[in-house]
């Protein structure tokens, strides 16, 4: 339910009316009740505005009420932005003059930490950065000001986008050394049980970028990265939408890194509209010099994403059911217990999405499984080869996964740190591991930090043919042997995954994906809750995926599943 109380005002109107005698008619008009930012879409802050019902600085005021509210229960912000008022009224006065830049004018948007601003400092969650205001501002963050959006605030991200801490004792996402743990406000409490009592919560907030704070409308929306996983898996599991988008769509300039091979920026919103809204600003009209892989793919006319949102988008699509790995536990080649699959309650919530989607008119196949999931030799099974991580994937130890990350993180780290100039904190990912170690008094190594000790024993050029080899390998497993054999040998517009469980395989060839929030399942870990602890419900979304430069399609297959089933619930911890 809405904070606020909605009041109605009536007032009384004398009018004379002449024919067989004067009389007084009292004429009842009804004043719109006050706006509240709570739930409130991007196209109805924008339509409120336009009749003067609130302004961008009223925006600002409610989310920096509900931040000062509810932000010590979350910890969904780093920063907030000292300006935001500021930069309201100067949105709101251009509006007065008549000059509205576009649907992002006057809407409150946050970004990840790791997205450079030069007005507020840009960390990382990690400390060797902390207060660190860089001398340039990121690409998408200048694209989001140019199209009239409030920057308010920088929301929580696991520490350098969670490549800090692998095995043996990985860093849980939601966490950095400057903020702490952040809460899923759909269950904002401790985990209680022994072997993860240190202050996580019992229901993950998902990847490294935040959607606690969109999903606590703490603003309209917000901006958060991808390598793996990290916008997928906070929209599921805060019930947003979410776009990760191809790889080189939005620019990656002015983004602290960890391998351009798979990096990408994308939104997370509570609908697909505001998603398709955001996005569009997010990308650059035209190529980015400053990034190459902006030249992939062509924007759509206005960089105009609502086009494709058209409520019948499902009707004649064809959309395969990877049932192997995705929603059926296998064997891989070679092993002997069985991996992947999804539990009752999931499998659940899956089955019901598919019979929507029939009758909606989309033609499911179903299996629609992924040859390099399937196949029977393991040097071509996409299940046998994982991305190196941790100290058990150290050199010497790392034949039998990719590189990619752990590779791509030290050249293009370093190459980050040398664009800040004499700016940067520390000047090489060496220099930041030295710092982590003189500093653990003060919590830089909670977790350790084994992913970047893996990362820096890398050789950029005696390691170079090897890490060539594994991105090749890559590509064939997730991209040619993966998703687009499947596309083609089924003829797909899309694969629906469940939740966020295609992140990994879309990840590798830089595919696209957009979710959609849907359902709510048991939140039933593999170490079970101690008894008297009543987990509440875990948000559970549904993932369309395809090949490079499909947000398009993607997008209109979203929003006419959203449309029809209109399955978003706002979190009870936040009235």
């Amino acid at each position: 339910m809405k904070r606020f109380l909605l009041l109605v005002f009536l007032t009384s109107t004398t009018v004379s009316l002449h024919g067989q005698g004067q009389r007084q008619v009292h004429v009842k008009s009804v004043r719109q009740p006050p706006f509240s930012v709570v739930e409130a879409t991007i196209p109805e802050m924008q339509a409120a505005m336009k009749q003067r019902r609130v302004t961008s600085r009223d925006l600002v005021v409610q989310y920096l009420i509900r931040i000062a509210l509810y932000n010590r229960r979350l910890n969904g912000v780093i920063t907030v932005n000292p300006r935001a008022l500021q930069e309201a009224e100067a949105r709101d006065r251009e509006r007065a003059q008549g000059k509205v830049r576009g649907p992002l004018h006057g809407i409150p948007i946050a970004l990840k930490d790791n997205i450079q601003t030069t007005n507020m400092p840009t960390t990382g969650g990690a400390l060797a950065f902390d207060a660190f205001v860089p001398p340039y501002e990121a690409t998408l963050a200048k694209n989001l000001r140019d199209a009239g959006a409030v920057i308010i605030a920088k929301t929580t991200m696991t520490e350098l986008a969670n490549w800090v801490a692998g095995g043996p004792t990985p860093m849980p996402g939601g966490y950095n050394s400057l903020v702490g743990f952040s809460m899923n406000p759909y269950d904002p409490r401790r985990d209680p049980r022994d072997s993860t009592f240190d202050g996580r919560p019992a229901l993950g907030t998902g990847g490294s970028s935040s959607g606690v704070g969109t999903a606590a409308n703490f603003w309209a929306a917000n901006v958060g990265t991808e390598t793996s996983g990290s916008i997928l898996s906070p929209a599921n599991q805060n019930m947003l939408a979410a776009i990760k988008p191809t790889v080189g769509r939005i620019s990656r300039y002015g983004i602290i890194p960890i391998t351009a091979d798979q990096d990408t920026a994308g939104p997370l919103a509570k609908t697909v509209t505001d998603a398709a809204i955001l996005f569009g600003a997010l990308e650059s009209p035209a190529p980015d010099r400053n990034d190459p892989a902006t030249q992939k793919c062509v924007p759509p006319p206005g960089r105009d994403y609502t086009r494709f949102l058209k409520p019948d988008g499902l009707k004649g699509a064809r959309i395969g059911i990877p049932r192997a790995f995705y929603y059926d536990a296998v064997i891989p080649p070679g092993e002997k217990e069985a991996r992947g699959g999804l539990h009752a309650d999931q499998k659940s919530v899956m089955a019901e999405s598919i019979s929507i989607l029939k009758q909606l008119g989309a033609v499911i196949v179903d299996p629609a499984d992924i040859p390099s999931v399937i196949s029977k030799d393991p040097q071509n099974n996409l299940l046998e080869w994982n991305t190196c991580s941790g100290l058990e994937n150290a050199k010497g130890k790392d034949e039998s996964c990719s590189i990619v990350l752990k590779y791509g993180m030290k050249r293009d780290f370093n190459k980050w740190l040398a664009s800040l100039g004499t700016a940067a904190p520390v000047k090489t990912l060496t220099e930041l591991r030295n710092f982590n170690l003189a500093h653990t008094a003060a919590g830089t190594l909670k977790f350790g930090q084994s992913q970047l000790d893996i990362s820096d024993e890398m050789d950029l050029d005696a390691d170079r043919a090897r890490y060539e080899a594994d991105r090749a390998k890559d590509l064939d497993l997730a991209g040619a042997k993966g998703i687009d054999a499947t596309l083609k040998e089924y003829n797909l517009d899309a694969l629906l995954f469940p939740g966020a469980t295609g992140a990994a395989i879309a990840a590798k060839p830089g595919y696209p994906t957009v979710i959609v929030p849907f359902g709510l399942v048991a939140n039933t870990p593999d170490v079970p809750f101690p008894d008297g602890f009543n987990a509440k419900p875990a948000p559970f979304g549904v993932s369309f995926t395809s090949t490079a430069c499909s947000e398009p399609r993607l997008l209109g297959l979203a929003y006419a599943f959203e449309r029809a089933t209109k399955r978003r619930v706002p979190p009870p911890s936040t009235p």
